[in-house]
């Protein structure tokens, strides 16, 4: 791979323990197993992290359990982000980025600002980071949409910004972003159901979730459409959209979580104000699974 964010990334979940507390034994687990299924980077403190519900002594060993058992193999990504751009450069200033590679940095959410709004506070987190910076757009969450002209503007002018994680829905949007940004700036799928999409119209790679349970899948999907074997990620693809579309019904990462404890791998706990998927879905998920063997 030719950059650092380039193939095949997950967003981990940060795995409870029955009482709530996090399971580091369980996240260095799920680590060695995205390495050996050939996963390209690691996203921890993304929203499939629960990372809202996290202490700030929880968010800086999670990292660190990340870092550890990465051991440099891969690189590691970690989100950041807010709707004060101060305080995201105090964050950066005050969080121990040892073993870091990128951020993942989130749109403003809640206070919605404007595109020059936009624009204004990435420039000067880019001014002020230490690491590259992916981009991160998810309007369904943040209320705001980030257009591709203010992702471009964003690319062409700051060096440090190198990638965007990009989970709008808008193809029209993915497509300008591939076509008007620098060669080496990378688009990222933010949805797993669109990978393979993405990638046929120039997309570079996925941030996934179900791969925090099937990652030789999607490491598999991935690099075959990277190297437009598209037949073969097509193949993948079919496999695991019914799973995908399940686990998301009723929110991320419920969802992932219900498919992580039917595999056996991790506790179905979240934190409140989420809460964990019906009995129902729970049984589409089982009988989900058992499909795909």
């Amino acid at each position: 791979m030719d950059s650092l964010f380039k193939g095949a990334g997950v967003a981990l979940i940060t795995p409870f323990k029955e009482d709530k507390s996090v399971d580091y034994e369980t996240l260095g687990t799920i680590v060695k197993n995205q390495l050996s299924n050939q996963m390209d980077y690691l996203v921890a403190l993304g929203t499939t992290a629960e990372t809202p519900t996290l202490t700030g002594n929880e968010k800086q060993h999670v990292v660190r359990c990340v870092t550890e058992h990465a051991a440099g193999k891969v690189p590691v990504v970690v989100g950041m982000g807010g709707n004060s751009t101060k305080a995201v450069i105090q964050d950066m200033k005050k969080f121990d980025l040892t073993g870091v590679d990128g951020l993942l940095i989130v749109t403003p959410y809640y206070n919605k600002p404007s595109q020059e709004g936009l624009y204004k506070h990435f420039k000067t987190l880019s001014e002020e980071s230490p690491l590259p910076i992916i981009l991160y757009n998810v309007p369904s969450r943040t209320g705001v949409n980030m257009k591709a002209k203010t992702t471009i503007r964003l690319a062409s002018e700051c060096k440090n910004i190198v990638a965007i994680k990009e989970a709008s829905g808008n193809f029209s949007q993915f497509s300008m972003i591939e076509k008007y940004t620098p060669d080496d700036f990378l688009l990222i799928s933010g949805d797993d159901a669109v990978a393979l999409p993405v990638l046929s119209i120039g997309g570079k790679g996925v941030i996934s979730v179900i791969a925090n349970c099937y990652p030789g899948k999607i490491s598999a999907l991935i690099h075959a459409g990277l190297n437009e074997n598209f037949s073969e990620s097509l193949k993948i693809h079919r496999e695991l959209i019914d799973l995908i579309k399940l686990i998301f019904r009723e929110g991320n990462p419920c969802g992932v979580k219900a498919l992580m404890h039917a595999k056996g791998i991790c506790h179905n706990v979240v934190r409140s104000p989420l809460n964990e998927v019906s009995k129902d879905l729970y049984a589409e998920i089982e009988e989900a699974v058992k499909q795909i063997g």
